[in-house]
């Protein structure tokens, strides 16, 4: 295998990883739960929102060289600081990174139903710093073994819960709109507004690791356009798999919360010990999701507002507002951050689409349609 291939299935792997977080486990199972009858266009509508989508942004991204200060600065300076900061608080310790310990500790709780919440919080915040405080392995330790270990995991789970179940019988599907609910499910995994800032993460990885002094834009936009497709792909066919093994078991789920459909669903399709095991790799993905989302957050935080501060200094405030938001538990960070997400997300499109044709064509029109698109959203979402 070249080196360019194996950089780019290295990365692949990584993308793919870093991207299935909290929402990308929750919302397929969910789908699958709730849809029934029109489970084909509901995933359909989800891999639209939560995967063709982030990886345009990922690759918007890398023709601004991964660098997203850039990128927002066309809506103008000041709104582009603001609207990274907003990203990055959604992503970050007030939205993304809490999801993912909530998410944690209800798939384990499953298993241990005496956890409390407090201390698994505690815990978890002080693994991802210790993780944290090494940035520049993230990447290596990601793609090469816990990428792995997360796909074989996901695949046993699948195929043992779609080609050696017996399907159960439920109740015709009460979404009117299957498409359009599986649109709206995919803004809540976060994946474009995440897909900006890993990107970030991704190009600075593949700058330290090239030899090369000629053409490093064109080998880079290569091998990200390349592992892109190989993350896009394998987390497509999760989301298909995680959504038919749901319908499967749909009956035994109806009950259970959206936070512990994992957990449950491993404990019915392989039995307590083999599904504890399954979860336990999935929670080490989540883990590795936590980890690059909060070196992000915390590298913003020390070079744009406080360049004195210790690099260390900023992780404790990313993970101590972390600890704090995990209080309100996974339910309550899903209903926080839907309305925001389902107002910015069509405006975060067209940004990149512009983007991408600015760089591409020279096109330089941005503020006007990425504007429009959000007042359009507000319009119809909340006047009409």
């Amino acid at each position: 295998m070249s080196k360019l291939k194996a950089t780019s299935l290295s990365t692949g792997l990584a993308m793919f990883s870093m991207f299935f977080g909290a929402g990308n486990i929750t919302f397929p199972l969910m789908i699958g739960k709730s849809v029934k009858e029109g489970i084909v266009m509901a995933l359909i509508g989800l891999i639209l929102t939560a995967v063709v989508i982030p990886f345009t942004g990922m690759v918007s991204m890398t023709l601004f060289k991964g660098d997203y200060r850039s990128f927002f600065s066309r809506i103008g300076k000041i709104p582009g600081l603001i609207v990274i900061l907003i990203l990055l608080g959604i992503i970050g310790p007030f939205g993304g990174i809490p999801r993912l310990v909530t998410l944690t500790f209800s798939t384990i709780s499953v298993y241990f139903p005496h956890l409390n919440l407090l201390t698994f919080s505690c815990i978890s915040c002080l693994l991802i710093f210790l993780f944290s405080w090494k940035r520049s392995r993230i990447l290596n330790v990601i793609g090469y073994i816990l990428s792995p270990l997360l796909i074989l995991s996901l695949l046993f789970i699948i195929i043992k819960g779609i080609f050696f179940s017996s399907p159960q019988s439920h109740e015709v599907s009460s979404i009117a709109t299957p498409f359009l609910y599986g649109l709206k499910e995919g803004y809540n995994t976060m994946d474009l507004i995440a897909a900006f800032f890993f990107s970030s993460l991704v190009y600075g990885k593949l700058k330290q690791q090239s030899e090369e002094t000629k053409g490093q834009a064109i080998s880079f936009f290569a091998v990200i356009f390349k592992a892109s497709v190989i993350g896009a792909l394998l987390l497509s066919l999760v989301y298909i798999g995680f959504g038919y093994v749901a319908a499967n078991y749909s009956k035994s789920l109806a009950n259970t919360p959206i936070d512990q459909l994992l957990g449950q669903i491993g404990h019915i399709v392989l039995g307590k010990h083999a599904g504890l095991i399954v979860c336990l790799s999935v929670v080490l993905t989540c883990l590795t999701t936590a980890i690059a989302l909060t070196v992000i957050c915390a590298d913003f935080l020390q070079q744009q507002f406080f360049k004195k501060l210790r690099y260390e200094y900023a992780l404790i405030l990313i993970l101590g507002v972390t600890g704090w938001v995990s209080s309100i538990e996974f339910t309550g960070i899903v209903r926080m951050l839907a309305p925001v997400l389902q107002v910015i997300y069509p405006s975060l499109l067209v940004l990149c689409l512009f983007n991408i044709l600015h760089k591409t064509f020279a096109i330089r029109p941005i503020k006007v349609p990425v504007f429009l698109a959000m007042f359009l959203v507000v319009y119809f979402q909340y006047v009409v």
